[in-house]
C-alpha cells in the first residue's frame, strides 16, 4: 500500500519546505539554485489564490508544473522553495480567480548555465490591487 502522506523535504540552507517534486528535475544536472517563494503579507488572506510554478529545462520542454495555494504559506511559516539546475527558465504565476476580473500576474526567471552552485533567488509575490469599476471608468487605460 502507498503512503498517502509522502515525506516533506526541507532546504538544508534556508529551512524552507520544498514544493513536492521540485528536486532533481534534470537527469545528470545537480540542483544548484534555490528559488525561495514568499507571498506579501497583505495577500496571505486570499482564500482562492494560488501560485502556478513552471520549470522549462529548454524553451520546448515544460519539465514540471505545480500549483501552490496561498494558504500553504500561512500553514508553513518557514515558507516554500524549489530547487532547479543552472539551466532553463522558471515561471511563477499569481492567480486569484475570486475577484471579478480575476487577478493574473507572471514573472520569468532565466537561469544562466554559469550560475554558481548555491545561488539563492527570492521571489516575493505581491498580487496587483483589484481595480474597482469606478477606477476603471476614471482611468480607462
Amino acid at each position: 500500500m502507498t503512503d498517502p502522506a509522502p515525506q516533506q523535504f526541507k532546504s538544508a540552507s534556508s529551512g524552507r519546505l520544498v514544493v513536492p517534486g521540485w528536486m532533481n528535475l534534470v537527469s545528470g544536472k545537480a540542483d544548484s539554485v534555490e528559488i525561495q517563494l514568499d507571498v506579501a503579507r497583505p495577500d496571505l488572506n486570499r482564500t482562492q489564490a494560488s501560485l502556478l510554478i513552471e520549470y522549462w529545462a529548454t524553451p520546448d520542454d515544460l519539465t514540471l508544473q505545480s500549483v501552490l495555494p496561498v494558504r500553504a504559506f500561512t500553514a508553513a511559516p518557514e515558507s516554500w522553495c524549489a530547487f532547479v539546475p543552472a539551466q532553463g527558465r522558471v515561471l511563477v504565476r499569481a492567480i486569484d480567480p475570486q475577484p471579478n476580473p480575476p487577478v493574473l500576474a507572471s514573472h520569468w526567471i532565466n537561469v544562466d548555465p554559469a550560475t554558481p552552485a548555491g545561488t539563492t533567488v527570492n521571489v516575493t509575490v505581491s498580487f496587483p490591487a483589484q481595480v474597482t469599476p469606478v477606477q476603471t471608468l476614471l482611468n480607462p487605460n
